[in-house]
C-alpha cells in the first residue's frame, strides 16, 4: 500500500497523517468478474472521506477539493469507488491507495510561475513574421493598392 498504516493512522508524508477512523467504508455488490460469487458477496468498496472535517492542513484540503472536484459531494465528502478486484480486501486496499495518492498529490505545493518577458530578438522575429504574413495576405486581395 502507498501510505504506511500504523495503529489506526495512515501516514501520507512525514508531516501529514490521517486517522483511520476518518475513513468510512461501505461494501456493496459489484458487477464484473467473480462468476456466481458476484451475486452473493459484497466485494466492491465505496470509500468516503470528509475532506473539510479532516485533520489535513487547510491548503492541502483546498488543493484536494480542486484536484478531485468530480468525486467530491456538495458537503465536501470525497467518494472513491473500487470494484476491479474479486476480493473485498483487495478492493479496500485499492481504494485506500487511491486516497493516499490523491492526498499525496494535493500535498505537493505548486511552483510559483516566474513572469518573464520575451527577449528583443524573439520580439523582432515575431514582428517580422507578422509583416511577412501581412504581405502574403495583401497579395491575395483584388486591388493591390499597397
Amino acid at each position: 500500500m502507498a501510505g504506511n498504516v500504523t495503529g489506526g493512522v495512515i501516514r501520507i508524508t512525514d508531516d501529514i497523517a490521517i486517522d483511520d477512523r476518518a475513513i468510512e467504508e461501505r461494501f456493496v455488490r459489484a458487477s464484473g468478474p467473480g462468476g456466481q460469487n458476484v451475486n452473493k458477496v459484497s466485494t466492491a468498496v465505496e470509500l468516503r472521506f470528509d475532506v473539510r472535517a479532516s485533520s489535513l492542513p487547510s491548503d492541502v484540503k483546498d488543493r484536494l477539493l480542486a484536484l478531485a472536484a468530480s468525486r467530491v459531494t456538495g458537503d465536501g465528502v470525497l467518494l472513491i469507488d473500487s470494484r476491479e478486484h474479486r476480493t473485498q480486501a483487495r478492493n479496500r486496499e485499492a481504494a485506500r491507495e487511491r486516497l493516499v495518492e490523491l492526498i499525496t498529490q494535493a500535498a505537493k505545493k505548486p511552483r510559483r510561475r516566474k513572469a518573464t518577458k520575451p527577449r528583443p530578438v524573439a520580439r523582432e522575429k515575431r514582428l517580422e513574421a507578422k509583416k511577412l504574413r501581412s504581405r502574403v495576405k495583401a497579395l491575395r486581395r483584388r486591388d493591390h493598392s499597397d
